[in-house]
C-alpha cells in the first residue's frame, strides 16, 4: 500500500523567459519552487487582474500557508504577507520580485528590516508512479501547489485492531495528526487493494483539508477522529468526525460518514442503495419524512414541542442526509445549519432494510 510521496522523482525546474510566461497558467495560477534565504519554499501566484497579484507560499519544513497580496510595478511585483487579519495593523513582511532569465529573484524584508534573498524557478512536476493513489494523482494534475505540499510526507503506523472480523491497520500523518485505517485481512487481496486506495485517499484528503483550513484568517482549528462503523462482505461504512474553525467566529462539528462497495471499492451514494421515483432529492426527502413519521411518530414532528427546538418533520432536513450502514438498516443524519448543530445528533433515525429492499438503488448489494 502506498504510504507517502517521499519516493517520487524530483521536481523539474524550467527557466522563465518573460514576465508574461512566468504568470501564465491555467486558471491564472503559476507555481514556483526555490529558496527564501536558505529555506526551500513553494510559491503560487495568481495574476488574473492586470494590476493586482495574489498568492501564497509555504516553507517546505513547515508546510503552512502564508498568504500574499500586492500589485505589479511594471515588470516587478510588490507583495505583502497577510496571514492574519487579527494582527491589529501590525507590520508584516514584504516580498519584492524581479523577473530574471531563471524566473524570479528578489528580497523578503521583515518589519525589523531583516532582508533575505529569494530565488524562484517555475515548477513542472515530474510524472508520478503508476501505483500513486488516485486522489494524489488528481492533485498532481489539477492542484500542483497542494500536491507539492504533500510531497515528501509519509504516514506513521499505529495500532492494529480487529473490527467485525476484519483486521485494521491504523495510519496517521504526524504533522496534521489526521488518521485513518486500511484493511489488512478479511477481504480478498484485489478487493482490499481497491478498498484501501479509497481509505488512504480519504486520509490524504483530510491532510489537504487540514492545511486548507489553516489558510483562514483569525483563529483556525481542524481536528479529526475516524471510526469504522460497519463492515460486511458487501459494504463498509466509516465515519470521520471533524471539528473545524477555518476563520469564522465559531467552531463547527460534523460527522462525515462515507460508504464503500466492498467488491469495487467505489463510494456509494444513497441513490445507489435506495432509489425513490427518478432519484430526485425532493422526492427522496418527501418519502423519507413520510417513512420516518410512521416509524418514529414521537420524534418526527413539524413542531418543536418535543425535540428541544429541532424540527425533523420537514423536508429540508432530509434533502441530502449523511448516512451509513448498521446491522438493522441505514442510519440517516439530518442536515441542519451551524446554529442548529445539536439537532444533527439523533439516535433513532434508522431506516430498516425491509423498506430499503422494496426500493433498491442502482448498485446490486447484499444487505443484511
Amino acid at each position: 500500500m502506498f504510504k507517502g510521496l517521499s519516493h517520487l522523482t524530483g521536481v523539474i525546474l524550467l527557466a522563465c523567459l518573460t514576465v508574461s510566461t512566468a504568470l501564465r497558467a491555467e486558471a491564472g495560477r503559476q507555481v514556483y519552487t526555490g529558496t527564501l534565504g536558505n529555506s526551500p519554499i513553494v510559491l503560487e501566484l495568481s495574476a488574473d487582474d492586470p494590476k493586482v497579484v495574489s498568492g501564497r507560499y509555504f516553507y517546505q519544513k513547515y508546510r503552512k500557508d502564508l498568504l500574499l497580496s500586492g500589485a505589479k510595478d511594471g515588470t516587478e511585483l510588490n507583495l505583502q504577507e497577510s496571514r492574519d487579519l487579527n494582527n491589529h495593523g501590525a507590520p508584516l513582511p514584504n516580498i519584492h520580485l524581479r523577473p530574471t532569465p531563471h524566473c524570479w529573484s528578489g528580497e523578503w524584508t521583515d518589519p525589523e528590516g531583516k532582508v533575505l534573498k529569494i530565488a524562484l524557478e517555475q515548477a513542472n512536476i515530474a510524472p508520478i508512479p503508476a501505483d500513486t493513489l488516485p486522489y494524489l494523482a488528481t492533485l498532481h494534475d489539477t492542484a500542483p501547489y497542494d500536491f507539492l505540499r504533500l510531497h515528501g510526507m509519509t504516514l506513521k503506523p499505529g495500532k492494529t485492531e480487529n473490527f467485525m472480523g476484519y483486521t485494521l491497520q491504523w495510519w496517521s500523518e504526524p504533522q496534521s495528526k489526521m488518521q485513518l485505517f486500511e484493511v489488512v485481512s478479511g477481504y480478498p487481496a484485489e478487493q482490499r487493494q481497491r478498498i484501501n486506495q479509497q481509505l488512504m485517499g480519504r486520509l490524504w484528503q483530510q491532510v489537504f483539508n487540514y492545511h486548507e483550513c489553516l489558510t483562514g484568517y483569525g483563529m483556525t482549528h481542524y481536528s479529526q477522529k475516524a471510526d469504522p462503523l460497519w463492515m460486511s462482505p458487501s459494504v463498509l461504512s466509516v465515519n470521520i468526525n471533524a471539528e473545524t474553525n477555518c476563520g469564522g467566529n465559531y467552531s463547527d462539528e460534523n460527522d462525515l460518514p462515507f460508504n464503500l462497495d466492498a467488491k469495487t471499492g467505489k463510494t456509494l451514494a444513497l441513490n445507489d442503495v435506495l432509489r425513490i421515483g427518478q432519484g430526485e432529492p425532493q422526492a427522496l426527502a418527501s418519502w423519507l419524512v413520510a417513512q420516518l413519521q410512521t416509524l418514529y411518530p414521537e420524534e418526527v414532528s413539524t413542531t418543536t414541542d418535543r425535540n428541544d427546538g429541532c424540527v425533523y418533520g420537514e423536508e429540508p432536513s432530509w434533502l441530502s442526509p449523511n448516512w451509513y450502514f448498521t446491522d438493522t438498516g441505514i442510519k440517516l443524519i439530518p442536515v441542519f445549519s451551524h446554529n442548529e448543530a445539536m439537532c444533527r445528533s439523533v439516535e433513532w433515525s434508522v431506516l430498516p432494510y425491509t423498506l430499503i429492499k422494496q426500493h433498491p438503488g442502482s448498485v446490486a448489494l447484499q444487505l443484511p
